[in-house]
């Protein structure tokens, strides 16, 4: 990508961070560069974009002496900490926070190998035996992801294995490791929050003096967590379905505000220029672990050097890719006429209504509550079909991964995760940017139901305007099988070139979709737990079995 190489013009701090004193180059100036790089990283005199800037220098600086190492390696020679075998599960295809870890291991000492996404718990487990590495680490961002890594750590049971498993990811945490994922293991397992804590939890791990208190402080944690969350689980109450229905939102449908144009409308290569004003840049400062919300953080006393140092690189890798249009962005989307059936939505392929076009399944909050506050879905902000009330519903995919993958592998190959993973960050930003530059378009034009809603960016972020469009597999809406039915609705693989994974991830990584409702009333919630007798409603209406229903929502079960 012409251009973009010349973002950054020198990396000379860097290179004096790596290397403050002269280096024998037979020594091994790659971990003792490293070394020093994670040295100041874990006192806190480095940040995250440094500590990858840094390693680019050093990747660079050394790759003349790949054949040295390598013999080094044949010879029963090592320098590396330990190794590290890491891996973005099967199904899954988000790797910017398994790259970054990558990326800070290697700077403290560790050798890494890195399978890339959407592995198979069979070659996970055959590389780590065939590489004898000493720990494993696990990484996902979707919810179906929590059940392969649960799947993959009773397989290392299976197979007797011992060597510590890692579990990492956005939809990861402690609580769920102890209780779903480390009991199908003998072996140590431990969640790692994020980058700035995988080093303290390898090196504690792989350490002779602290691995083994380091264990048992690690498996008593996990067991107090689980005897908690038995109490907790215990003491939740939750309604019979039929009484979850009987409370269900009691809204007002008047007369529900009609599209300006009903069916599948096609937005391909979407001026990326359109997109920039819309970004919420604090998400892209979280995916470096740089604290703080935007603008105020260009200006915060710990992170404010490093974060505007970002900063100025993002703008300039931006510019570049909106003016060469490295990168392209599709959406397409549909508006229809729409009426709820009990907990689902039937979507018509005319006004007439006398023929379905699709169904979309929501669930319904199950928890105990009074009737001040009601048992919330989805389907509530739809006018039921015994209503006789014309009510409408929509749907949208969008992307900004259209030749990301070329452009990545490209970096990655001239060992520049710098511009890799900043490149990806950038890409998730402008399809998140899309889809609320879409939305505003929706409500002003295509659905028309707000067209004088003016708004500022910030503004939006806040979710000011009339209207939800929650996700699949997010808290209103957990369970990511319904992804298909929107895509095969609109037609995505055809009309935006995204597809779906096994585990209704999409590709490309950097992409959105979800539904659009209007209802004044209309807001974001989350199902939590939910009883047996929902998931054989659910099961019955989605026309599947129990036991494949109990596994999409895994999530919601105790």
């Amino acid at each position: 990508m012409e251009g973009i190489d010349d973002f950054i013009v020198e990396d000379t701090e860097a290179a004096r961070l790596m290397f403050p004193e002269p280096i024998e180059v037979i020594e091994g100036p790659l971990m003792a560069g490293m070394n020093h790089v994670g040295d100041l990283f874990g006192a806190g005199k480095m940040f995250l974009p440094q500590v990858v800037k840094s390693a680019r220098v050093m990747k660079k600086a050394v790759a003349h002496l790949i054949p040295y190492i390598e013999a080094s390696k044949k010879a029963g020679e090592s320098s590396s900490k330990g190794r590290i075998l890491l891996a973005t599960v099967k199904g899954d295809v988000h790797d910017i926070g398994k790259n970054i870890v990558g990326v800070v291991l290697q700077c403290n000492g560790f050798e890494v190998i890195d399978l890339g996404v959407m592995v198979p718990s069979s070659k996970i487990l055959e590389r780590a035996q065939e590489e004898r590495v000493d720990l494993i680490g696990l990484s996902g961002l979707i919810t179906p992801s929590l059940e392969e890594m649960t799947f993959v750590a009773s397989e290392m049971e299976r197979l007797r294995m011992s060597t510590p498993l890692l579990i990492g990811g956005a939809t990861t945490s402690r609580v769920h490791t102890a209780v779903k994922i480390s009991p199908n293991y003998s072996g140590p397992t431990v969640h790692v929050l994020d980058a700035s804590r995988a080093v303290g939890v390898a090196t504690s791990l792989i350490s002779k003096q602290l691995r083994a208190e380091y264990i048992r402080d690690v498996a008593a944690d996990y067991e107090k967590v689980r005897v908690l969350r038995a109490q907790q689980s215990g003491a939740t109450r939750l309604a019979a379905l039929a009484d979850a229905r009987a409370n269900r939102a009691a809204l007002e449908f008047a007369s529900p505000p009609k599209p300006a144009q009903t069916g599948v409308t096609v937005l391909s290569d979407y001026p990326l220029n359109r997109l920039v004003e819309r970004i919420d840049w604090t998400p892209f400062f979280q995916a470096w672990e740089l604290s703080g919300r935007y603008p105020a953080i260009l200006e915060d006393q710990v992170v404010g050097d490093s974060a505007r140092s970002l900063f100025a690189d993002a703008q300039t890798m931006l510019a570049t890719l909106v003016r060469e249009k490295s990168i392209s962005a599709h959406a397409a989307f549909g508006l229809f006429p729409a009426n709820s059936v009990g907990d689902s939505i039937e979507l018509y392929t005319d006004e007439s209504r006398k023929h379905v076009l699709t169904t979309f399944h929501m669930l319904r909050q199950q928890m105990q509550k009074d009737k001040n506050s009601p048992n919330l879905s989805l389907a509530d902000f739809v006018a039921t079909k015994a209503s006789g009330i014309p009510d409408y519903m929509g749907a949208f995919c969008v992307t900004a991964g259209g030749n990301l993958t070329e452009l990545v592998t490209a970096y990655e190959c001239q060992h520049d995760d710098y511009r890799a993973i900043m490149l990806k960050a950038l890409a998730d930003r402008l399809a998140e940017s899309f889809a609320e530059h879409l939305h505003e378009r929706v409500r002003r034009e295509f659905w028309g139901y707000a067209p004088a809603e003016s708004l500022t960016n910030e503004e939006l972020i806040k979710e000011t305007y009339q209207g939800v469009r929650p996700a699949p597999g997010y808290p209103a809406c957990p369970e990511h099988s319904e992804k298909r039915t929107i895509f095969d609705l609109l037609h995505a693989e055809q009309n935006c070139g995204m597809t779906l994974t096994e585990h209704f991830a999409m590709l490309p990584a950097s992409s959105v979709s979800g539904f659009y409702f209007s209802h004044p009333q209309a807001k974001y919630f989350g199902v939590g737990k939910i009883a047996d007798d929902q998931v054989h409603d659910y099961a019955h209406r989605k026309g599947i079995s129990f036991e494949q229903a109990k596994r999409l929502l895994s999530a919601n079960q105790d």
